[in-house]
């Protein structure tokens, strides 16, 4: 039986990585790609050498992590490393099948003379085909503490579960999460056309809502995966692409594989409740009664999926911000409302499920920040809802308050208000309410003189994704790689953003 040999795995090697020719990729694919506003933090974690620890990147299907790995050499290799110094492989390619990874970083330390000294940058694509990927790689960080490791795989929970288990101090992950409304803006480059700063309020505004609520349904159908924006033949058919390639992977192969699920149509079922039901406050009593699964196998099931990085949760708190000690009910997410239109067809702008899908939008740019959903919730109680409130990080006192809606009725009735003025007068140390409308802006008064700012929902998406964006631009600024940023746009007075 022939073998692979040493030389054949050195031929498709050198195939890979082009650049140790020349020093210049030569990969057309990635060749003027659109980049996303995740790539320049991006690139700065991979830049900074001072903590000795590998960099994993996770996120769901299909979210461009493959793309930010082949730009960001690009970025290495425009900032001037010698392309003899970048080493990357996918480990889904056969012929690398069952080499250990100590073996490609010795193979590149030989081909090119390097010493153990010399700052090297090694990628892994595709990890999670190598088994025990992360007890191999905690190893290369502790014996190459000169090379940057950087690996990525398409197994989102695989890949999370395994560096949590066994990469503590090792490992730092770093969430590339599906486009906010601002990267889709940018990417059908209509950004500059629908939303600007006015030079009076410096707030932002639109100067054609009609036309910003048309983008944001499409970004609703299929705006959440740079794909499906981009690429014609994939948009003229987003629902069997992200249902096929995307929730279907998931369900049936990532999860089975990693934790063992026997009954994958029992797990297919509940996502495509959850799923419908995004936006909703759900019970695991009522999850239960209405599958037949038990309550300990249910919960199970969430945190697989909210592993995969498919769903979200966000907890309760009653009219006085307390939470329940038992808590039974929540409100369910999908992380990316576009999974929404490929299960069970796009919405049009009057339909019923706007409300929902809106305010699961809201929550799908809140979930690029994982520190804001920490402090999170919504309040419940007899007679009133609010689908978010940011709590105070020290004093888990309410900070503000967001009502989404997608209709401009509260901005016209003030008894619609009501709930509001109710858990604000309980609450005087609540800076900020916001209330979404369809199309209007404006500001009211609650009965005590409080301001209420109305918003347009499409504009409150996009700030927020825009305004977490550029908060993380500037937290990585800060270790001295301002080169990386563009110069962050003024931020505007009205922003419905969340105080942690």
């Amino acid at each position: 039986m022939l073998q692979i040999s040493p030389h054949d795995i050195e031929n498709r090697l050198a195939f890979d990585n082009p650049w140790w020719v020349d020093g210049v990729p030569d990969d057309p694919r990635y060749e003027g790609m659109k980049e996303r506003s995740y790539l320049a933090p991006f690139i700065n974690l991979v830049a900074n050498r001072e903590v000795l620890r590998a960099v994993v990147l996770l996120g769901p299907r299909r979210v461009g992590k493959t793309v930010i790995l082949h730009q960001t050499i690009r970025w290495l290799l425009k900032d001037g490393v010698p392309g003899n110094r970048i080493l990357f492989l996918s480990l889904e390619t056969p012929i690398y099948s069952g080499t250990p990874l100590e073996s490609f970083v010795l193979g590149l330390l030989a081909r090119f003379s390097h010493t153990r000294e010399i700052p090297l940058t090694v990628i892994f694509d595709e990890i999670q085909y190598l088994k025990d990927w992360e007890v191999h790689l905690k190893s290369l960080v502790d014996s190459f503490p000169a090379i940057r490791f950087i690996v990525s795989g398409s197994a989102a929970a695989a890949l999370r579960l395994k560096s949590r288990e066994s990469g503590a101090g090792r490992f730092t992950e770093f969430l590339l999460p599906s486009l906010t409304f601002a990267e889709y803006l940018r990417f059908v480059d209509k950004e500059e056309a629908l939303v600007r700063i006015d030079p009076g309020s410096h707030r932002l505004v639109t100067p054609d809502i009609e036309a910003l609520n048309r983008e944001f349904i499409e970004y609703l159908n299929v705006g959440g995966f740079p794909e499906a924006v981009l690429n014609a033949s994939v948009r003229g058919d987003s629902a069997r692409f992200i249902k096929a390639d995307i929730i279907d992977k998931v369900l049936l192969r990532d999860l089975p594989q990693l934790y063992g699920i026997r009954d994958i149509q029992e797990l297919n079922r509940l996502f495509t409740t959850l799923a419908y039901n995004t936006g909703n406050e759900v019970s695991l009593e009522g999850l239960s009664s209405s599958s037949g699964v038990s309550k300990t196998t249910l919960m199970r099931y969430i945190e697989y999926l909210e592993a995969a990085f498919l769903i979200g949760r966000m907890h309760r708190i009653d009219q006085n911000a307390r939470h329940f000690q038992r808590a039974t009910t929540f409100k369910v997410y999908l992380t990316n409302p576009s999974m929404r239109a490929a299960l069970f067809g796009a919405p049009a702008e009057d339909d019923q499920t706007m409300g929902a899908l809106a305010e699961t939008a809201l929550f799908a740019q809140w979930f690029h920040d994982p520190r804001v959903l920490e402090h999170l919730c919504y309040a419940r109680w007899k007679g009133g809802e609010i689908d978010f409130v940011g709590l105070n990080a020290l004093t888990q006192k309410p900070m503000d308050a967001t009502e989404v809606k997608w209709s401009d009725r509260p901005a016209k009735d003030s008894s619609l208000l009501r709930h509001l003025a109710f858990f604000r007068a309980k609450h005087p140390a609540l800076k900020r309410i916001t209330v979404t409308t369809r199309t209007l802006y404006d500001v009211g008064r609650l009965p005590d003189g409080f301001p209420v700012q109305f918003m347009p929902t499409s504009l409150a998406v996009y700030e927020v994704g825009r305004f977490l964006l550029e908060k993380k631009r500037e937290c990585l600024s800060a270790f001295g790689r301002t080169d990386l940023f563009a110069t962050p746009a003024p931020r505007s007075k009205g922003a419905s953003r969340k105080s942690t």
